[in-house]
């Protein structure tokens, strides 16, 4: 076959260069491995099936359950396209790319495969090659020699790049220590030494004037960087070296990236520095102990409680567990008072989803601190998970759901034009139980949130309604009203300018904008 591997169109993609793709390549265990864990190419990424762990307890009986609450599913999309590409050594992807024949390869990618392995000689000898004409020099040779946007010093530091061979590079060459590589990633030399897990490496460019406050376009510095890898060590000497632990980009804080990849040891580093364990972002909601419920990570779900994270907060993290049958979590959560009467956004409580997406188990442990639930006729450990089969059998024909659906969403509308905002955000809710999926019924719910004045309930069922529909204006106008309400008018005017630009013929939309932009001036 001529067929190229999925991982070398990973590796082009990632790494462009206007050359032909080499001829396939059998993949190793070790490439295959890393193959698995690539990302789709897709922009939104295919979600994951979640099964509670078997470990936890005996799952519930047939039928199966349905996909989990597709909210998690985002986040997790979410956490995976934060992550890096590849974690593949130099050698190994420039193998992918090239071919194994490293005599074949452009010397420029030989260059960087000395650099890798800190040969000081062998990177002059192919400098010397690559000035042919003999003018550039030596020095100025290898300091401006690249390939696939990375130069000598991204990939010493990034490899087995020995003290000696960094020592040449900055101190003789004169190479910037800040000097981002031009790759999609844009890396700089400090991250690309935590890729490697090169401690030497980083702690050389920290005292030679790298700058750990350098931010990514997504506000990521080297310190979220080493905690998404679990790059402990590196971690506490990029603390000790004055890294802000709460620093935020659009992923979240360090927290966050460290408790989403279930890193315990980094997360349990970065709780010695006092983050603010419930730091929120704004993006998505998460905060780092609902990005520890999302990797089912139990003993960094059990280091934030004990660090004071806030068990009741906007995530209903108690319902999170149950929905995916995490029963030590469940366990931990209960004793440190999380409320198993408190439904989650679509108006399910803790011990229902556990019925359908976790363990016998978990129902067990939520039975005696569960308030009766008026549709559930049988209130018993058999009576909640029978109700919850049929309930889920009946969901099954989608000619009833969509007639129930539909029937929610109307009285919920009829009772919005009576002026009964109240019981309009109820059936909304029904409707969200009956179809969690549905984001335009979270925008209906977030009006009347607007029309009662809570704005935090407006914002966050409008922020929910965005992430779901992110190219529909209404979603941008419902935030941009709940961020009015709140008097963030400085958000408002972002998030309402970029729905004008999804629907310039939005009057109310527009209109909103400019009362935002003279309210900010204030």
């Amino acid at each position: 076959s001529h067929c190229v591997s999925r991982l070398q169109l990973q590796l082009q993609a990632h790494y462009p260069l206007p050359l032909p793709l080499p001829a396939p390549i059998s993949l190793s265990p070790f490439h295959l491995e890393h193959s698995a864990a690539l990302p789709q190419p897709s922009p939104s990424l295919p979600p994951e099936q979640s099964t509670p762990r078997e470990t936890e307890g005996e799952r519930n009986p047939s039928p199966p359950p349905p996909p989990p609450p597709p909210e998690l599913e985002e986040e997790r999309g979410s956490a995976r396209a934060a992550m890096d590409l590849l974690e593949i050594p130099l050698p190994n992807m420039f193998e992918q790319l090239l071919g194994k024949d490293e005599d074949t390869w452009p010397p420029e990618a030989r260059f960087l495969v000395a650099a890798h392995y800190g040969n000081v000689r062998r990177l002059k000898e192919i400098a010397r090659k690559l000035d042919r004409k003999g003018k550039a020099g030596e020095e100025a040779t290898v300091a401006a020699t690249t390939y696939r946007g990375m130069n000598a010093l991204h990939a010493a530091v990034g490899g087995q790049g020995k003290l000696a061979a960094c020592r040449y590079l900055v101190e003789t060459v004169r190479m910037d220590v800040n000097m981002w590589d031009s790759s999609p990633s844009k890396k700089t030399p400090l991250e690309h030494a935590v890729d490697g897990n090169n401690l030497p490496a980083l702690r050389y460019l920290l005292d030679h004037g790298a700058d750990l406050t350098q931010e990514e376009d997504d506000g990521d510095t080297v310190l979220h960087h080493a905690a998404r890898r679990g790059r402990c060590e590196i971690v506490k000497l990029l603390l000790a070296r004055g890294a802000d632990v709460n620093g935020s980009s659009q992923h979240g804080t360090p927290l966050h990236l460290a408790a989403v990849k279930g890193h315990e040891s980094t997360v349990e580093v970065l709780l010695e520095h006092h983050p603010d364990v419930n730091k929120v972002v704004p993006s998505n909601l998460v905060t780092p102990l609902k990005a520890a419920l999302l990797s089912a990570s139990t003993p960094c779900v059990k280091l934030l409680v004990q660090a004071g994270a806030n068990v009741n907060d906007v995530n209903n993290s108690l319902a999170r567990a149950a929905s995916e049958g995490l029963t030590e979590c469940v366990k931990c959560l209960l004793e440190a008072g999380a409320d198993p009467n408190r439904p989650d956004e679509c108006g399910r409580f803790p011990i229902e989803l556990a019925a359908v997406y976790g363990t016998r188990e978990d129902v067990e442990l939520l039975f005696p601190v569960t308030s009766p639930v008026s549709t559930v006729a049988d209130w018993s450990i058999d009576g909640i998970i029978n109700h919850a089969k049929l309930e889920r059998l009946q969901l099954q024909d989608e000619d009833v759901l969509n007639t129930r659906k539909s029937d929610l969403k109307r009285k919920g509308d009829e009772a919005f034009e009576k002026q009964d905002y109240t019981s309009a955000s109820e059936f909304y809710t029904q409707a969200l139980k009956v179809d969690p999926s549905d984001g335009k019924m979270l925008a209906s719910r977030s009006r009347c949130w607007l029309q009662l004045g809570d704005g935090q309930k407006a914002l966050e069922d409008a922020t929910r309604c965005k992430r779901r529909c992110p190219e529909w204006a209404e979603a941008r106008l419902r935030r941009g009203q709940a961020l009015m309400l709140l008097k963030d008018y400085e958000k408002a005017c972002e998030e309402l300018s970029g729905g004008v630009e999804l629907d310039p013929e939005n009057d109310e939309m527009d209109k909103l904008f400019w009362e935002a932009m003279e309210l900010k001036k204030k």
